[in-house]
């Protein structure tokens, strides 16, 4: 397993100088110099003004911020490819808009030398090729940033695809691993506008992930799951995996001959009834998501092809997702709110699938999904856009800082995906319509008697543990007192603040009582007519009255301006 712990930032610098250069080349390239500029590293911007092409302002005009940072990934290589399609399906930690562009990764890059991908088939299992398999392309059938595919054939005749990892990846992605830490490091220590985002987490998920893909024996565990989930299904078809020639480097499967789903005229060509596995490709789908609570998360139209008689075959399960039962029924209740047109439950099920940091207004909030139903639920329900839909939905989370857990916002990017998918083969499909029995299902399970018991025994058992730990956390909480170890932790400036406004409240007091006293004091001085008199009036008593008239409006005229006294 790879640990960016186990790198030294510091060090990594100096042994992979030139990584690191190459990395800040195409940074300061793709016009992020702003970002540089906050590490301190004018040096590398210098000799980076030198390396970089005059087109460089050409990339600033003509591309936004969200098309650069795609370009300037794809550029850096496959780690950085892969965090970057790791990153558009986390809405958590990017906007919107970076999401959108970062989908587009292109995930294709040349394929490596034959010799290459021979020496790692031989290192994985300590035998010639020749031995392994009757016959072995050379030239691969696709390659990507991780690895690259070849037909072959076992010893006893049945067709193979292999997968075989790039060699040196695992080095080369150690390496960026450690420059992405740095980097991440100085961002969040240095740009405050970025720091909120935890880029150190970001890095440290991403290793996790990474680190599952460069396994295929993860893959291949995936491919038995789906598999035995639909052992009785027969319009899917899931390859079958070959384990004695399979390892973390290399998976070797079932070879399967279909069309591409996206190849509508080979489709019309073959006789292929569009509507019918259009609607197959949707309930496989949906049975992943609410029957099974496993599914394929990135159902592209690559990774789909048609078989023999209208079968569907599905690849590349490098990528899976699962939600539990109280996912599903929150994102079904909010859906169902949704089509519904009810604006208050709909945006409380918002708030209960996602989470955030300060909870927004509410009221301000289910006026905007109040809009966003009138936009999207104003026409028949066989007509609703579901990509539109979700792609608004997110976009409205984003504005609101509402983080979506990463496996619901998978399946809701499955479901698009999907739908687009289907309307290209059928124009006419009513996704609404295919996945209303499903949401009726998962709402009859939470009523049924079993499940009622069920949820009647878990809290009964949680409250029953409540009471036996109750006495005892308030004995602790007694000990504690006692031995004056209790402490609250007080935050400075609110005791300054607080007693400032005491003192300020303790001095219109004070005054208002002196301005009381003299009232009354020259009263009893003007009654008495103490002398000297003027005109009848006791001078000191009429001088004691326009004095506490002026401290009166002067007192006045502070509360109302809240800044003195």
């Amino acid at each position: 397993m790879l640990s960016i712990k186990k790198i030294s930032a510091a060090g990594l610098t100096y042994r992979h100088f030139a990584r690191y250069r190459q990395i800040i080349t195409i940074l300061f390239k793709y016009g992020f110099d702003d970002v540089l500029g906050a590490f301190k590293i004018d040096k590398y911007v210098r000799a980076c003004l030198k390396l970089v092409s005059k087109k460089r302002r050409d990339f600033l005009e003509k591309y936004s911020r969200p098309e650069r940072i795609r370009m300037a990934l794809e550029e850096l290589g496959p780690t950085f490819i892969k965090l970057g399609q790791a990153l558009s399906m986390r809405p958590d930690f990017i906007s919107v808009e970076h999401v959108t562009e970062l989908a587009k990764l292109q995930d294709k890059v040349p394929p490596c030398i034959f010799p290459e991908i021979k020496a790692i088939i031989e290192s994985e299992f300590k035998s010639k090729i020749d031995d392994l398999f009757e016959f072995f392309d050379e030239i691969p059938l696709a390659s990507a940033s991780i690895g690259q595919v070849h037909k072959a054939r076992l010893k006893d005749g049945r067709k193979v695809a292999v997968k075989v990892q790039r060699p040196g990846l695992e080095k080369l992605v150690a390496i960026d691993l450690g420059i992405m830490y740095h980097l991440a490091s100085m961002i969040e220590y240095n740009v405050e506008e970025i720091a909120f985002i935890r880029p150190t987490k970001i890095v440290e998920e991403f290793a996790r992930t990474i680190a599952k893909e460069l396994d295929y024996n993860i893959e291949a565990n995936h491919m038995e799951r789906f598999a035995a989930n639909f052992i009785n299904d027969f319009t899917i078809h899931i390859p079958k995996v070959y384990r004695a020639a399979t390892t973390k480097r290399v998976l070797t499967m079932e070879f399967v001959s279909g069309i591409k789903v996206s190849d509508i005229r080979s489709l019309d060509k073959a006789g292929v009834d569009k509507k019918l596995i259009t609607h197959r490709g949707a309930e496989i789908l949906l049975k992943q998501i609410f029957d099974h609570g496993f599914f394929h998360a990135d159902p592209h139209s690559g990774n789909i092809f048609i078989l023999k008689n209208n079968v569907i075959g599905m690849l590349d399960f490098g990528m899976a997702g699962s939600v539990d039962q109280q996912s599903k029924e929150d994102f079904v209740d909010l859906i169902d709110s949704v089509i519904h047109q009810n604006a208050f439950k709909a945006t409380r099920q918002m708030l209960k699938i996602t989470f955030w940091d300060k909870k927004p207004d509410t009221r301000r909030l289910e006026k905007e999904v109040g809009d966003f139903i009138g936009k999207h639920l104003y026409k028949p329900l066989k007509e609703l856009d579901i990509s539109s839909l979700l792609q608004d939905l997110l976009y409205m989370m984003s504005r609101y800082r509402l983080r979506v857990p990463p496996d619901i916002f998978l399946m809701m990017k499955a479901l698009a995906t999907i739908e687009g998918i289907a309307r290209q083969l059928d124009p006419e499909f009513d996704m609404v319509a295919q996945a209303t029995p499903f949401i009726k299902q998962i709402k009859i399970e939470r009523i049924k008697p079993q499940r009622l018991a069920d949820d009647m025994y878990t809290l009964s058992g949680e409250f029953i543990q409540f009471l036996k730990q109750f006495p005892t956390d308030m004995i602790e909480i007694s000990r504690l007192i006692k031995e004056h170890k209790l402490s609250l932790n007080i935050d400075k400036k609110n005791i300054e603040t607080i007693a400032l406004t005491n003192n300020k409240i303790g001095n219109r007091i004070a005054f208002s009582i002196i301005i009381a006293a003299l009232i009354i004091a020259s009263t009893i001085v003007v009654i008495d007519k103490t002398p000297p008199v003027v005109f009848g009036i006791s001078f000191l008593g009429l001088l004691g009255i326009v004095i506490s008239a002026v401290m009166g409006l002067w007192l006045m005229i502070a509360i109302l301006k809240k800044n003195r006294l």
